[in-house]
């Protein structure tokens, strides 16, 4: 494995893994800069300007920005997290400048037209409405919200109607120079890719761009707490969730490996206990998410308003279980997935590509397999139900659903259930 790296002047990262096999490449900047980066007045500031960058350059129309890439046979796309943002192309390894040349370009000479942003805005405020009527996003919204409630880490990627219709031109430019600089950015290639040759695209497009840190961002307070919303719908959406582990965490694959026994599969103990032999729910999952200072351990389940009231204690039981009786073979299990899934990175150069960028955001370093696959061999047993114990107790858990959630055992009896040190 060919890992390289080089840091330029203005303190940007440029990381990249060759792959000589291939004849494409897949190359992109990441900025350290998401959802979680915004002031109050700016909710929804990073997805737009995100949007925007694609909207025409001092040197390409909107549609000449299009055109170029795609008649390489080429694409080109970005992305907006909660604690990144991402431009990204894929392209035949002879047409690796030319991205380079429109990544640098969107980023640093984008006009931001106002007819441009009006349009812009107005495709954002129906992709908000589309998300409010669609009862599985929503409440992954409110889920997060009442998680971190009235911290930016809570708010929607997408912003409100009117947060996003208040943004002008000015406003993006001064979210773009007080967070788009050199020391939070990663150029970060894998494929077909000549490193020395990046580097000096890479100085060439980004290299004024300034040099000093980037503000950070509001620390994370987990506090939990339950929101409801009683529609008339067919189905329940369910979110249960308790606080996380950070990304640089000891305790991070664990917890992983934990949402994987508990619900990373059909043969995960809440898909068989809850849908395959009691018929609860729908479709029933355990997912962990990480954050440079905290995260999120939770469960979903779709179900009918009959089974309603019956769900809930039953995953109940198996999250208390969970601390006292997951058995070597399931974590066995568990370590192959968590393993299966890094080391299937190697084959999609864009998926390497977001991998060691974020390695690089992170941790400030691209980590080596090695020592990721012993991170996760490291995982015991033991040490899984000891995070299980304290996931589930040592914080207030989160309750967030939608539809005809009226039988639904509430946020203070889950609590109790669960032995939880602070109530919601």
């Amino acid at each position: 494995m060919t890992v390289r790296l080089t840091k330029i002047d203005c303190g940007l990262t440029v990381v990249s893994h060759a792959m000589d096999q291939l004849e494409s490449a897949a190359l992109g900047v990441w900025v350290g800069a998401g959802s979680r980066s915004e002031q109050a007045n700016e909710h929804g500031i990073a997805h737009l300007l995100e949007h925007m960058a694609f909207k025409g350059t001092g040197k390409r129309s909107a549609t000449e920005i299009a055109e170029q890439i795609e008649a390489v046979g080429g694409e080109v796309n970005a992305a907006t997290s909660v604690e990144a943002t991402s431009y990204y192309a894929r392209v035949l390894k002879d047409d690796v400048p030319l991205a380079a040349d429109i990544l640098s370009d969107i980023l640093t000479h984008s006009v931001f037209d106002p007819v441009e942003l009006s349009r812009e805005q107005h495709v954002i405020t129906q992709e908000i409405g589309a998300a409010l009527d669609t009862p599985e996003d929503r409440v992954y919204d409110l889920f997060v919200e009442r998680a971190f409630p009235d911290q930016p880490i809570g708010r929607t990627i997408l912003g409100t109607e009117e947060t996003v219709r208040s943004f002008d031109r000015a406003a993006i430019i001064d979210y773009l120079a007080r967070h788009y600089h050199g020391p939070s950015m990663v150029v970060s290639a894998a494929g077909a890719i000549d490193h020395d040759r990046l580097v000096d695209l890479t100085a060439e497009g980004l290299g004024a761009v300034a040099t000093n840190a980037a503000p950070k961002p509001v620390a994370a307070d987990y506090r939990g707490g339950e929101v409801r919303e009683q529609r008339d719908l067919m189905e329940a959406q369910i979110l249960l969730g308790f606080q996380g582990r950070r990304y640089s965490g000891e305790d991070y694959y664990a917890a992983q490996m934990l949402a994987s026994v508990l619900g990373g599969g059909m043969s995960s103990r809440l898909f068989q206990e809850v849908r395959e032999k009691r018929g609860l729910c729908y479709s029933i999952y355990a997912f962990h998410w990480a954050f440079v200072d905290s995260g999120v351990f939770g469960v979903h389940a779709a179900t009918g308003e009959t089974d309603v009231a019956e769900l809930m204690p039953v995953i109940l039981g198996e999250l208390e279980k969970a601390s006292a009786d997951i058995t070597e073979d399931e974590l066995r299990k568990a370590r192959a997935q968590t393993r299966a899934g890094l080391l299937m990175t190697l084959e999609s150069p864009s998926a390497r590509a977001g991998q060691l960028a974020r390695q690089i955001l992170i941790f400030g370093r691209p980590l080596p397999f090695t020592e990721l696959i012993e991170r996760v061999e490291a995982v015991s047993v033991d040490r899984v139900r000891r995070l299980a114990s304290a996931i589930f107790t040592e914080r207030a858990p989160t309750v967030a659903a939608i539809g005809p959630v009226g039988g639904l055992l509430d946020g203070e009896r889950i609590a109790a259930r669960l032995g939880s040190l602070a109530t919601v």
